[in-house]
Formats: C-alpha cells, structure tokens, sequence
C-alpha cells in the first residue's frame, strides 16, 4: 500500500493523498479540483482526515468547497497570512499538524515567496511543498521578494536530504532544459533528464524527488556553486554581490526562458 498519492488535475497539478499506514483515512493537499479527488476517494474507500494548503493560488484552493460540501466535518489547515474560504486551523511556522487517524504528524515552515503566506509540510521524510521548490525548480515571484524565496529555499535545502520532495506541478522536463542553460557541463542533469523523459513516457509522475537530487540539478538550490554564479554573471553583464544575487539573476533569466 502506498503510503502517498497522486491525482492529476487540470493539466500539470498534483493533488497529493497522504494516507500513512491507514485503509480509511486520507489527507488531502492542495485540493485545486474537488471532483478527481472525490472519485479517488470513492475508488478507495476512504473518508478525508484533513485538508492541508500551502497557498491561496485556486487552482490549490478550488476544490475545498466541494469536498466540504461531502464531508463537513473535515479540518482544514492552510497559512494563516492568506485569507483562504474554509480554513478552521490557521497556521504559522513552527507549528504542528497533528492526524491521529493517520498516526501522522507535520512541522509547518513558513516559507514566503511565491506569496506572501505559503507554508510547506514536513514530516516522516515527506516534504508537501505546493509551489515553493518545484524539481529542478523553483515557483515564480508573485508577491514576495528574490530575498524572501532564496531565503525559503535554503530552509528546504537544510533538511535531510533523503527527503522526499511532493512538488504541486509536473513541470520537471522545462525545468530540466533550463537547468542544462545555467549548468552544460553538470553531469548529472542530462542523466536526470533521461530518467524523467522515461517515466513522462510511460505517463508515471516524475515527482517525489529527493532533496538529493535536487541539491545536485536544481540552480535555484546552487546559487552558491561557481557555475551557477558564472553563468548568472555573464547573463547580467556583470558581477553579483552574494549568493541572493545570483538566485534573483537565475530567477529573472528562468521568467523569460522559452527553451
């Protein structure tokens, strides 16, 4: 039995099911779309022990009036910075999701950039991290700052790195091409690439990566690797002060790419 799943919505998003070791019960994370969700549920047999969102972006959001309008009683836990219909336990960072009926429990990180409240879960070397780290990338700025991301990302990079890494989105292969634009010469992007295109091929999600293999393919998680800092340098005309630079520079580059 797999302790998390998938479902597909719209045309990139995942909707994660972390069901632990339970038959009944599941918990739901970033529920964009209600009615996959609810025939997954229908499929299993199982009845949700909780919502959890990371932002307040619809199609993370969208589907919680529908499921509550299933199941009413379901808690709902999303940040607490972000005025989101629905949510019965605002959160802040540092506290503690607790889900008995999964015998399961999540440290909650703020982890601002994306917007301005986005939380990631983390727990039993499982990190639910909606749009903040993305394989191989990273989400755009959409109302915090270059400051706040390269910030938050250092955070994620700072955890074990057998963690497996539960991104919202399929975006792993565009990521891929613009990470082989930062790093030609990274060995380990090319070999990434083949492995993702293999799976994509056969229609099986790319992601849980690990936090190993993104500290190795991911540019957002190197600024502070020379070939990083090259790269971002000679695509700004000049040098960059720090680390912060770099990622803001990589950011701004990754925004207009169309490789």
């Amino acid at each position: 039995m797999q302790p998390v799943l998938h479902v597909h919505a719209f045309e990139d998003n995942y909707i994660w099911l972390i069901r632990g070791n339970s038959r009944s019960h599941a918990a739901i994370v970033d529920p964009g779309d209600a009615e996959p969700v609810l025939r997954e549920l229908t499929n299993l047999g199982l009845t949700p022990a909780a919502i959890l969102l990371t932002h307040h972006h619809g199609d993370h959001t969208g589907g919680v009036a529908g499921l509550l309008q299933r199941f009413p009683a379901t808690p709902v836990y999303g940040p607490a910075l972000e005025a989101i219909e629905g949510i019965t336990h605002p959160l802040d960072d540092g506290d503690i999701v607790l889900l008995p009926s999964l015998e399961l429990k999540f440290s909650v990180l703020h982890v601002p950039g994306h917007t301005r409240g986005h939380v990631a879960y983390c727990g039993h070397g499982w990190l639910f991290c909606g749009d903040t780290l993305f394989s191989a990338g990273c989400g755009r700025l959409f109302e915090g700052t270059a400051e706040q991301m390269y910030q938050s990302l250092c955070r994620l990079a700072a955890l074990p790195t057998d963690t497996l890494v539960y991104c919202a989105h399929e975006y792993t292969l565009p990521n891929l091409r613009f990470a082989q634009t930062v790093e030609p010469e990274n060995a380990d992007i090319p070999d990434y690439r083949n492995e993702v295109e293999s799976l994509r091929a056969r229609k099986i999600p790319s992601v849980p990566s690990t936090l190993a293999r993104e500290l190795a393919v991911n540019p957002f998680l190197r600024s502070h690797v020379s070939t990083v800092r090259d790269s971002a340098e000679r695509r700004a005309g000049k040098p960059l002060a720090d680390d912060t630079s770099v990622f803001r520079e990589v950011r701004r580059w990754k925004d207009g790419f169309r490789g």
